[in-house]
């Protein structure tokens, strides 16, 4: 039994958002800390969980209090969860020296290499924090659940769905890192923690140990029905700068993939809050289906 400690709770909309944290097995022992918005109605019936990755830099916190998710989740009756975005003092060398690399910025993968073995924010995500939570027994119905994310949470949120096959009902993304075996953040991130050298030439393939967690590749070979929605700022400075690349998952045409772009929008939680209760009416759509 894990031992689940209570850090806070606040009313909101039409439920509680509690913080808890616990010691995590996945990331070595390390306490890890999020945040759970459970609804009125999972006093009488159990209700259906939506997962939050956010981005770079962000907490578990920074979701809950800029999203802009719960009018819409209490009117869905749908749980959310907000963990957070990598371990926390792990004391690796380095950690705290970059924004796009260590704290803050886990990638939602399981590191390969010893320096970075507490980066494990993939376990965390797809197996233990749902023990915990059903441990917990808070009201939650783990046989349907979704999930969605920001930026590296996007990329997170994207990848995770496609590498577990029916066992999410539907994906959504905000800004997401599309293509990360391709683009900056995810050649500095899959080099560092999957210990996996980047290819000598620009127009080489990819390692498949980075393959494994690029949302475009994962899509392109997926072989049964998707639900996704993507949305993405056409005013966005990292989409400008070719770190985000939609268009390798649009221009597959995949049938269930919507890919959206909005003029004027950046990269904000302005945008997100903007999109946030429709991509929880979408994740309802398919979590009560």
């Amino acid at each position: 039994m894990v031992s689940l400690e209570k850090v806070s709770s606040n009313r909101v909309s039409a439920g509680f958002l509690t913080k808890y944290k616990f010691p995590s097995k996945s990331l070595n022992g390390l306490t890890t800390s999020f945040n759970v918005f459970i609804p009125d109605s999972a006093k009488s019936n159990k209700v259906p969980v939506l997962f939050y990755l956010a981005g770079l830099t962000c907490t578990e916190d920074t979701a809950a209090q800029k999203g802009g998710l719960f009018n819409e989740a209490g009117k869905q009756s749908i749980a959310l969860v907000f963990p957070d975005t990598s371990p926390r003092g792990a004391n690796v060398q380095g950690e705290d020296d970059d924004w796009q690399l260590g704290t803050g910025a886990g990638f939602y993968l399981t590191a390969t290499s010893e320096k970075w073995k507490a980066y494990n924010m993939y376990d965390l995500i797809v197996k233990e924090l749902p023990e915990v939570l059903k441990e917990a027994n808070l009201g939650l119905d783990f046989s349907r659940w979704s999930i969605t994310g920001h930026s590296m949470g996007g990329h997170g949120a994207l990848s995770i769905y496609l590498k577990n096959p029916g066992f999410f009902k539907s994906a959504s993304a905000f800004a997401p890192v599309c293509n990360p075996s391709r683009t900056p953040w995810g050649i500095n991130a899959f080099t560092n923690y999957l210990n996996v050298p980047a290819p000598s030439s620009e127009n080489a393939q990819p390692p498949k140990e980075w393959l494994e967690y690029d949302s475009s590749y994962l899509l392109k070979n997926y072989s049964g029905d998707v639900n996704i929605l993507i949305d993405v700022g056409k005013g966005d400075d990292f989409y400008k700068k070719g770190q985000l690349e939609p268009k390798a998952i649009s221009d597959q045409n995949k049938k269930g993939v919507e890919v959206r772009l909005h003029d004027d929008f950046d990269h904000s939680y302005y945008f997100i809050s903007t999109f946030s209760p429709e991509h929880v009416a979408f994740h309802a759509k398919h979590l009560n289906a």
